[in-house]
């Protein structure tokens, strides 16, 4: 990306949550405006479609770590035993487990040692990756970014999602509160991050209307110079009628987020609107603050002891 450039990232979340999930995104790459992908390790579609995601080199891919969700952590509950119920299971949702770690019933070390073996999972699976983030966002909480950002610098990955919302509601000022807080925390570690982004305010249905009105609204933005210089839209593909995501009771739609993606008008809107599409790994070099220095001793010393 030249300095005149504007770079958007148009991020899939998801791949391998089902064979039909990992075959829209990748059709959304090929036919569409996709250009990264966020790899959820746990899900039963990973392993089968690993290979496919190894196979296309032009897509960046993140790890999309899993403190919550349907699907069992990769470590044992005697391994987590703060990340799991009797039955083993993670919390489903976002509104159990950050109450839990707001009273600290959720040991961090737990949290460090299932996203560990999560980012280690796709490293075993050949891919390498350029951004983290995390399922449902649970990591705009401190607590949890803490564990996340120590994680990417110990690991070598640069780049981490700092969620953001546009919406005036309750939840949507307390996003933006805490995506600060991110963004600075990012910045004292020298991790890159965009400089504004889309997609939780509409998750999973994100249809052609919505997403030019979001590309739009990114490529004008409200500050000097016509907006953001750095942008991400997060995505949720799917292929039509798939089973498989019966068992995920989200409400998304997301055959017609693929149909969106895969739209030659979007792919017009997004130039219309100034910007380039890349990846994470194109974001230019972060910029580092002060206390950089004490977060990569923090990062080497939780390495040593997890030698």
């Amino acid at each position: 990306m030249t300095p005149l450039e504007r770079l958007l990232i148009v991020n899939a979340d998801d791949y391998g949550l089902t064979k039909g999930v990992s075959r829209a995104i990748l059709q959304a790459h090929h036919e569409g405006i996709v250009t990264s992908t966020s790899v959820l390790a746990v899900a039963p579609g990973f392993k089968p479609t690993a290979g496919w995601l190894r196979d296309t080199e032009s897509i960046g891919v993140g790890a999309h770590l899993a403190a919550v969700g349907e699907d069992p952590p990769l470590l044992s509950a005697l391994e987590v035993p703060t990340l799991v119920d009797g039955q083993g299971r993670l919390a489903t949702s976002w509104r159990t487990f950050l109450p839990r770690m707001a009273a600290r019933q959720i040991d961090p070390d737990d949290l460090r040692l299932e996203f560990a073996a999560q980012i280690e999972r796709l490293r075993q699976a050949g891919l390498t990756p350029t951004h983290v983030d995390t399922h449902q966002h649970v990591h705009l909480w401190p607590g949890v970014a803490d564990v996340v950002l120590d994680l990417a610098v110990e690991n070598g990955i640069p780049a981490v999602r700092v969620t953001r919302s546009a919406s005036l509601s309750p939840v949507g000022l307390v996003v933006r509160r805490l995506a600060a807080g991110l963004a600075r925390r990012a910045d004292q570690r020298g991790l890159r991050h965009t400089e504004a982004g889309s997609g939780l305010d509409h998750a999973g249905k994100l249809d052609a209307e919505r997403m030019r009105r979001t590309i739009a609204r990114l490529g004008t933005g409200a500050g000097a110079g016509g907006g953001p210089r750095t942008a991400e839209i997060g995505t949720h593909p799917g292929q039509p009628g798939d089973p498989d995501l019966e068992r995920y009771a989200w409400g998304y739609r997301w055959a017609d987020e693929l149909a969106a993606l895969t739209d030659p008008a979007i792919r017009a809107a997004v130039a219309g609107a100034g910007f380039t599409l890349g990846t994470y790994a194109d974001l230019p070099p972060a910029r580092t603050l002060p206390g950089i220095a004490v977060h990569m001793a923090t990062a080497r010393r939780g390495r040593s002891r997890g030698a």
